[in-house]
């Protein structure tokens, strides 16, 4: 394959609502630049970005699927390569889109011409603005039932504003649109359905002819409007010659002051070569963005440092995703962002002052990979089996070390305890897990210390039914998920005074224990004290950790419902003991049965983990957000308006959480997100109290019951 320089390369990240064909879009441009000798159809499981398992069975992308076309386009004296990252759309792996756009230098907003702008659409604008992305428009779907060039249009300018203007009218519409006239050329272009995407150039359609003037001359007018030498032509012509007006196009798009409006089909390949032109045209290559700016610390604070993107500065190569394949290991997806990266070189990883070498370096057609001989300061590629580098980290030169800024991910939203139904499932679920995380940046996976459970933090539902898939097919692994247990916790509301005593008579030696304590409660989040107030020898001081082990022992199991019992002083100030009959294990029982008997007298109660939640949605939804809080025990402690938006912080039970990231949805039609941390434990309300520990106490019961008998069979 040939080696492309910088100033010949696009890096077009494709973005939009789910179902709105990007998949499709992206097969039909690789079928339409040669790459591919079919056009693939997402219903048939055949393109190529959509390539797993998952996707395929599922229709929908999950991860961002990387391609390439070659593709020359009118009046370029050469090829140029566009590359094309197909992102997901759909809310509960938008995390995957936003971590690839790092590698764009511009983005294609696809929207259905039906449905017009939905709630990913607006997110996606929100990542590329955040990235500073030039970007278009692309009303895909022109020839469905019900779409609307006019509604569909008319949606887009009024959330995105007056910058969005349509450089093509439909030819057609619904069953019948089968072609665009182009409003720079002044050209129509028509096309076969289902055809090799090229266009038939021909002369405006009679009927079209005045709707077609009007769109050039608008269009005319706002792009000289930003330049003053073209305004300055336009005055003197009345409009600007087509090289001009691309190249005034390309400069408003550059600038984010204007954002194209451009027609397709995908399914049926109608508009291909002319979005492909254009994305030649208009967008920039990767130098023309300008420097990037990175920093000279791992934690990226501080000084930064510029850098242009070129073949003449020093090697820097970006992580920005990672696949975990069972059979190729590890597969790295970079982009150069300086330097040029020749296949076999030895770089350094500067996040984990480690080397790596770059040896068969490719470029990726979906799943299947090409290898070249070196990549150009702003291409993509990609590599097998590093040993050590993952996503989001920097590697290059080890004499001008920068760190570029991984994307700002957010915690995961829904949790669910995954349990392995077999041993061997146990077995290897560690190293499964660990593979799938390196992927995943929205994942994560620990163990819960109280309940023991394995727990699986992802974006949503069906994100964490994704993976166990994944786990299953790619590794073998099988899990069952269910809702986590809530940790709760117990404690006490007032002080006691308790003894406790084994005594046991057998043949030979007996077992003589007896100890006096007092409990008291503390303040929340002190845990326990154990305090050893013997005196006289009542209890000998190799016995006294004995007493304190069986309290312990005995509070981690719990009073109430078999949660540990927590923010209290036990207070051992008396006992006594049997020089022949006295043991450990003697003194540990009567530490716990003394245990046992104060709690009795002690107040017991319930304790609940209590979280902080941030609530981020669109301010029309506060007054619903906030009732909805409020109607589950939420305390609302503050917000804070955001361009439109609204923060709303609460303190909300742990148990009132998990079902809320499907009702969030719900409530904001999918526009909120949330964030929560453990803040603190605090009581649980006596009536939810009782029910909880009603649930609880026949497990917890039969624990009792064979301690119990422990201790009737030794009295």
């Amino acid at each position: 394959m040939k080696n492309y320089n910088t100033e010949w390369i696009r890096n077009v990240g494709i973005v939009g609502h789910g179902d709105t064909g990007k998949t499709q879009l992206v097969s039909s441009l690789l079928h339409t630049a040669g790459m591919t000798p079919r056009l693939g159809k997402v219903t048939e499981g055949s393109t190529t970005t959509d390539w797993d398992e998952e996707e395929v069975a599922r229709k929908i992308s999950i991860n961002t699927g990387v391609a390439y076309a070659e593709w020359q386009a009118p009046a370029q004296p050469e090829k140029t390569k566009i590359n094309l990252l197909d992102t997901p759309g759909y809310s509960t792996f938008i995390n995957e889109t936003k971590s690839s756009l790092i590698a764009a230098d511009a983005a294609l907003i696809v929207v259905d011409a039906a449905a017009g702008v939905q709630v990913v659409t607006e997110k996606v604008w929100d990542y590329a603005t955040e990235y500073d992305l030039p970007r278009a428009f692309l009303l895909n779907w022109m020839d469905r039932d019900l779409a609307s060039f006019e509604r569909a249009l008319d949606s887009v300018q009024q959330v995105f504003g007056r910058g969005v203007v349509p450089i093509q009218l439909p030819i057609g519409w619904e069953k019948g649109f089968r072609g665009v006239v182009d409003l720079i050329t002044m050209k129509a272009l028509i096309y076969t359905p289902d055809g090799n995407g090229i266009a038939k150039i021909e002369e405006i359609p009679q009927a079209l002819a005045d709707e077609a003037k009007l769109g050039h001359e608008t269009l005319v007018e706002i792009v000289a409007e930003g330049n003053d030498a073209l305004m300055q032509e336009f005055f003197d012509q009345g409009t600007l010659p087509v090289h001009d007006l691309v190249m005034g196009l390309r400069e408003a798009v550059l600038a984010k002051r204007l954002f194209p409006v451009m027609l397709s089909s995908a399914l049926h390949n109608i508009g291909s070569d002319a979005v492909l032109n254009l994305m030649v045209a208009i967008f920039p290559s990767p130098a023309a963005r300008g420097k990037i700016v990175c920093h000279k610390t791992a934690d990226h604070k501080g000084e930064t440092v510029e850098r242009a993107i070129s073949d003449s500065g020093p090697l820097s190569v970006f992580v920005f995703k990672t696949l975990a394949d069972p059979f190729a290991g590890r597969i790295t997806y970079f982009k150069v962002m300086s330097g040029v990266l020749k296949n076999d070189a030895t770089l350094a990883n500067f996040n984990r002052g480690t080397q790596e070498r770059f040896q068969h370096i490719q470029v990726m057609q979906g799943k299947t990979g090409t290898e070249v001989s070196e990549l150009h300061a702003g291409d993509i590629g990609s590599i097998a089996k590093l040993k050590e580098t993952t996503t989001g980290e920097t590697l290059g030169d080890k004499n001008a070390q920068i760190f570029c800024a991984p994307a700002r991910i957010p915690e995961p939203s829904i949790t669910f305890a995954v349990e392995p139904k077999t041993r061997a499932d146990e077995d290897r679920i560690g190293v499964a897990i660990h593979r799938i995380l390196e992927e995943d940046l929205a994942l994560r996976f620990g163990r819960d210390p109280q309940t023991k459970e394995f727990l699986l933090s992802g974006a949503g539902q069906q994100h964490i039914e994704v993976v166990v898939a994944k786990l299953r097919k790619r590794y073998h692994v099988e899990l069952m998920i269910h809702p986590p247990k809530v940790p709760y916790r117990e404690t006490i509301r007032a002080k006691a005074d308790a003894e406790g005593k084994h005594k046991k008579q057998t043949g030979g030696h007996g077992q003589f224990g007896l100890c006096r304590i007092k409990l008291e409660p503390l303040p929340r989040g002190k845990g326990i004290e154990f305090v050893d107030d013997v005196f006289g020898g009542a209890i000998p001081k190799n016995w006294i950790p004995s007493v304190e082990k069986g309290v312990r022992d005995s509070a981690e199991r719990g009073y109430l419902a078999g949660f540990p019992v927590v923010d209290f002083r036990v207070s051992l100030y008396d006992g006594k003991y049997h020089d022949v009959d006295s043991s450990d294990m003697a003194f540990k029982i009567a530490g716990s049965l003394a245990f046992k008997e104060a709690m009795k007298q002690a107040r017991p109660a319930l304790l609940e983990p209590i979280m902080q939640v941030e609530v981020y949605a669109p301010d029309q939804y506060s007054g619903d957000l906030m009732g909805h809080l409020s109607g589950r025990r939420g305390k609302i402690s503050g917000s804070e308006a955001r361009a439109g938006n609204v923060v709303i912080k609460a303190l909300v039970p742990f148990s009132e959480m998990l079902s809320y990231a499907n009702e969030l949805i719900s409530l904001t039609q999918g526009r909120g997100s949330y964030a929560m941390e453990f803040s603190h434990y605090d009581y649980v309300p006596n009536e939810i109290a009782e029910k909880v520990i009603a649930a609880h106490k026949p497990h917890h019961a039969g624990d009792e019951s064979g301690e119990e008998n422990g201790k009737s069979a030794s009295a």
